[in-house]
């Protein structure tokens, strides 16, 4: 093998690595690859990469050696400690100019250390959020690009060759912004998504015990839904599922374990909008969600002590409950973007980035978890507004909301009336009904605060930023507690 003669380098040969690689091998890409394992090196080149343009490298500098200048050296290892180890022992092979991209699901802070540390040793950083799973990474995922700017002109042409496209032809990966700002806006990604994936698991089980469907029907019922204006990868993917059977002919998902796993980027998160005083509520209810799964023995001993409602009467028009259920859905779904956005642009805001909204709906309409019709939408009230401070504002978003919230509210008394849980569902709608109410009761939490630590409080009567404190007992001293803010 000639040396210089591959585009760029790939480390890290588990499944979404590997199908990067054969991805990036079917748009024309010369690729090169090492793996900690080196044997798992041999045998992906002798298995999965058999017959491709595909090099094997046993070690960094072989790899290094392969590659055409400016090198590009892609990392899709673990998250974590793991990548600043692989980055250290890179960086004696690799020259000024050179570019190294994380593609794992790396925390933001992460990336904006290694831009900068990089950037003082004269190497390009890039991390960016790659979303789409086995099947995207393969054929088409969505990628979301940050780090050093000045590296984007020589990986813009590899990633959008791979990145999944929209109906006009368009590539799901655009420069997302400086340092971590593709892993904040993949993280954001992630909550998103799990706030989708909990609120779809919420209609599931309100629609199956309030009805007492079968997994067959819920199949037919989701197949509709993704017809209209719930069509989404997430909900093809639950269809799908309901309709496959076990060995024996029951319905598979009758026998999965109801307890569920995570990875992390839900809680950062939640955690990134505490830090920003953002209600991510949708969110963090999400993760609380997978939490609570988790205690399975304490809740099937709880079900044996805690009493639910009587059994609740059998709804006449289950029909009309089937749509009150999806409407809800929507709702919801709607407001779980919102959060996120609102999220987004306040990271945008501390962090000093320059984030294109649309842009970003854009890179989520295809190949990534969450890509659904819906994304469109978000795309066109971005264009139509680059400076709208919230989803719900927009037109589409607030007609579809007034017309629907009805519905939601239907299907959130009758989960309350036979006591089925619904913290998404339900969350989302108390975060609706806070943000369309003018006056709060916040009022009283200011006049308690003062009460009882002196935290001042400002008036209605008063120009904003004017601060009072009241003696509220007449034996209290005069002087006020300093302020902060979440």
């Amino acid at each position: 093998m000639d040396k210089g003669s591959c585009d760029i380098g790939l480390i890290g040969l588990a499944v979404m690595g590997q199908n990067l690689v054969l991805n990036m091998n079917d748009h024309g890409y010369k690729v090169a690859v090492f793996n900690r394992t080196v044997s798992k090196v041999d045998d992906f080149i002798q298995n999965e990469a058999k017959g491709t343009q595909v090099v094997g490298a046993h070690s960094m500098e072989e790899l290094c050696g392969l590659l055409k200048s400016p090198r590009r050296v892609m990392i899709m290892v673990k998250a974590g400690d793991v990548v600043d180890h692989t980055i250290d022992q890179l960086l004696p092979h690799l020259e000024k100019g050179d570019i190294i991209i994380d593609g794992g699901n790396s925390l933001f802070t992460d990336s904006n250390r290694r831009t900068k540390d990089l950037a003082a040793k004269g190497i390009l950083f890039i991390g960016t959020g790659v979303s789409g799973g086995e099947e995207g990474a393969r054929f088409g995922p969505s990628i979301m690009p940050g780090g050093n700017p000045a590296a984007w002109p020589h990986v813009k042409a590899i990633f959008q060759a791979i990145a999944a496209k929209v109906e006009d032809g368009t590539p799901c990966c655009d420069w997302v912004g400086e340092d971590g700002a593709g892993h904040y806006v993949k993280m954001v990604h992630n909550g998103i998504e799990y706030g989708d994936i909990q609120l779809i698991c919420e209609a599931y089980q309100l629609l199956k015990d309030a009805l007492g469907l079968t997994a067959d029907e819920l199949h037919d019922i989701f197949a509709e839904w993704n017809k209209g204006e719930l069509d989404s990868y997430l909900i093809e993917i639950s269809t799908t599922i309901f309709a496959k059977k076990d060995e024996d002919g029951s319905p598979l998902i009758d026998k999965i374990l109801d307890t569920a796993g995570q990875k992390g980027t839900g809680k950062w998160t939640a955690i990134s909008a505490l830090d920003l005083g953002m209600p991510l509520t949708l969110i963090g209810e999400s993760v609380f969600a997978r939490c609570l799964s988790a205690l399975k023995d304490e809740r099937v001993e709880a079900s044996k002590v805690l009493n639910g409602p009587p059994k609740a009467q059998s709804i006449a028009e289950r029909k009309q409950f089937v749509e009150e259920v999806r409407r809800a859905l929507y709702c919801s779904k709607m407001v779980s973007y919102a959060q996120g956005y609102m999220l987004l642009r306040a990271a945008e805001k501390d962090q000093g980035w320059h984030l294109n909204m649309g842009g970003i709906a854009l890179m989520w309409r295809g190949g990534c978890i969450i890509r659904s019709v819906f994304l469109g939408n978000i795309k066109a009230a971005f264009d139509k507004n680059p400076a709208l401070t919230n989803l719900l504002l927009d037109d589409f978003f607030s007609s579809a909301l007034n017309k629907y919230q009805a519905s939601w509210r239907r299907a959130i008394v009758q989960a309350i009336e036979i006591g089925v849980p619904t913290p998404a569902i339900s969350t989302a709608l108390g975060f609706y009904d806070g943000y369309r109410t003018a006056r709060l009761p916040a009022n009283l939490l200011q006049a308690q605060r003062d009460y009882f630590g002196a935290h001042t409080y400002e008036r209605v009567d008063k120009p904003r930023g004017e601060f009072f404190h009241t003696n509220w007992t007449g034996h209290g001293g005069r002087v006020a507690s300093g302020r902060y803010n979440a």
